[in-house]
């Protein structure tokens, strides 16, 4: 039977896997993104401007929007399709989807190990218990085997004299 704090880890362990694959996908997109954009050359000189016009307007120097968007190219990844608009959409967005992937998945590790240290001391002494149990039934088990191996020892023996005898018995006598 699974206690149910071992269940309540192995839960937390398969939600962990799935914010990690999550993360590795997130990741695998921004790098998708980034070679999407690096291989299009009408790309390179809206976003120099549009990085221009954006770090002005954080500044206050500039009151006019980042120039739209080049259009895609019909090779583009799908998951273009729900670009935000301005610099780097499918980048910005696959980099927001790998930080919330990232922060769940700190989240569900810190739970994890809060959960294993909750329920480690209580089933550790369980195991103290387990193991002590296990040491003791093992030391009578080598006890027995030691008494089994001197009753062995002494049916050999009588075997033994007893094949001699019947050697002696069948053997011609002379007279």
């Amino acid at each position: 039977m699974v206690s149910e704090a071992a269940r309540r880890r192995q839960e937390m362990a398969v939600e962990g896997q799935r914010h990690l694959e999550e993360t590795m996908a997130a990741a695998f997109q921004i790098l998708v993104s980034l070679n999407d954009e690096l291989c299009n050359a009408g790309l390179w000189s809206s976003a120099v401007s549009a990085t221009a016009a954006a770090a002005s307007s954080q500044h206050g120097h500039s009151a006019t929007p980042p120039p739209p968007p080049p259009p895609h190219s019909a090779d583009s990844n799908a998951a273009d399709a729900g670009d935000v608009p301005g610099l780097g959409g499918s980048f910005d967005e696959a980099r927001h989807r790998y930080m919330s992937a990232v922060a769940a998945l700190r989240a569900s590790i810190s739970s994890l190990s809060s959960c294993a240290q909750d329920t480690g001391s209580t089933e550790s002494e369980a195991d103290h218990a387990e193991i002590e149990r296990l040491e003791e039934h093992a030391s009578a088990l080598r006890k027995e085997i030691e008494s089994k191996n001197k009753q062995v020892k002494l049916l050999m023996d009588q075997l033994r004299d007893l094949i001699t005898d019947v050697a002696m018995w069948q053997s011609p006598c002379s007279v």
